[in-house]
């Protein structure tokens, strides 16, 4: 996104049931232990119980408020860098003119231009107006700031991505219920709910890949749950506990180690964006808790079979 940093400018049924393949005996590849089965079946429940958390009376009465606090998360570093460019415009442009030697007027139009769209277009994802024109504009406000600030180290573009996957999943959030049936209950056609299905799918995918840089640091134990998390929302499986899961990490670590509000230097900067960014992942894993995986999904695919 935009420039940080003091004047300095540094870094920023398989089951074998039934039939025989080669010298293998279904029966004996397809039976489970009984001690196998009941730690499967404690586990499940285990399991079970905590998905069951967020059907508890306070949370279901939040849960109305929920997409609308899931989506402003996720345009939540769009306001602060749109903020910030208007507050250290002078930086801004010196930056992109002296460092990046891009013409001047050219600077200052794209700062205008994408400070004010980012502003306008996050609120009208937020309030559910024109939500193609604001994800994609947005979308390609991360994009063309990737390219003009030259942001193209691996942990940026990750955390980019991912927030382009939390702007995919609001989106979805956004399709309305565009048909009536009996009784007056509204419901997706099936054509908006296989696009709600695809990018549901999208947004889960490019959402987690910000995991990939952030296990790196983190110790064994949290590398192992963040691991179990990203793959499970990608295959769609578990999906709340999973973003549930990933969500707290994230939050732990967002508020103890991007602790911007401390620090008064340069570094602040960097940790107020990574702050934002994150805060941007978490809108999109919350939204994914309330919302669910959608049809292209292990969750939904057992609701079927």
């Amino acid at each position: 996104m935009s420039f940080r940093g003091s004047t300095s400018f540094n870094g920023i049924p398989t089951s074998n049931m039934g039939y025989q393949r080669g010298p293998y005996n279904s029966s004996v590849t397809a039976s489970k232990s009984p001690m196998t089965k009941k730690i499967q079946s404690e586990v499940e429940t285990f399991l079970n119980k905590i998905e069951d958390l967020t059907d508890h009376p306070i949370i279901q009465k939040l849960k109305p408020h929920t997409p609308a606090i899931s989506r402003f998360f996720i345009v939540a570093t769009f306001y602060e860098d749109s903020f910030r460019i208007i507050s250290q415009w002078k930086d801004q442009v010196f930056y992109l003119w002296n460092y990046r030697h891009f013409p001047y007027y050219f600077v200052v139009l794209f700062l205008l231009v994408v400070s004010v769209s980012m502003f306008i277009s996050a609120t009208m994802l937020i309030l559910r107006r024109r939500t193609v024109v604001a994800t994609a504009v947005l979308c390609s406000c991360i994009i063309l700031q990737g390219l003009v600030y030259g942001l193209y180290s691996g942990s940026f573009i990750l955390r980019n991505v991912s927030v382009i996957g939390g702007l995919l999943i609001g989106f979805s959030d956004s399709i309305v219920k565009n048909r009536t049936t009996f009784g007056m209950l509204p419901e997706l056609n099936s054509k908006d709910g296989k696009t709600k299905g695809y990018l549901l799918l999208a947004g889960r995918i490019l959402i987690v890949l910000m995991f990939v840089s952030f296990t790196f640091t983190k110790n064994w134990f949290t590398v192992i749950l963040t691991i179990a998390g990203t793959i499970c929302i990608s295959l769609g499986f578990k999906t709340k506990l999973a973003s549930i899961m990933l969500g707290l990490i994230l939050t732990f670590y967002n508020v103890t180690v991007n602790n911007y509000w401390f620090y008064d230097s340069s570094k602040r900067d960097l940790l107020k964006y990574e702050f934002y960014q994150n805060l941007s992942i978490i809108g999109g894993l919350l939204l994914v808790v309330s919302t669910g995986a959608g049809e292209l999904s292990i969750d939904e695919k057992k609701k079927i079979y």
